[in-house]
């Protein structure tokens, strides 16, 4: 998660394109969960 963190910080990612690291039923290989997700963007993950 540190990863995704930094990139998201250093505004490397957005929030909308951190959304395709989140691990999900259609995404099962993603690397972050949604509650990661929202810690990382501070707003809730919603697909």
């Amino acid at each position: 998660m540190s990863f995704w963190k930094l990139a998201f910080d250093m505004k490397w990612i957005d929030a909308q394109g951190l959304k395709g690291a989140v691990i999900t039923e259609s995404n099962p290989f993603g690397e972050i969960t949604a509650e990661q997700y929202a810690e990382i963007t501070g707003m809730e993950y919603k697909a």
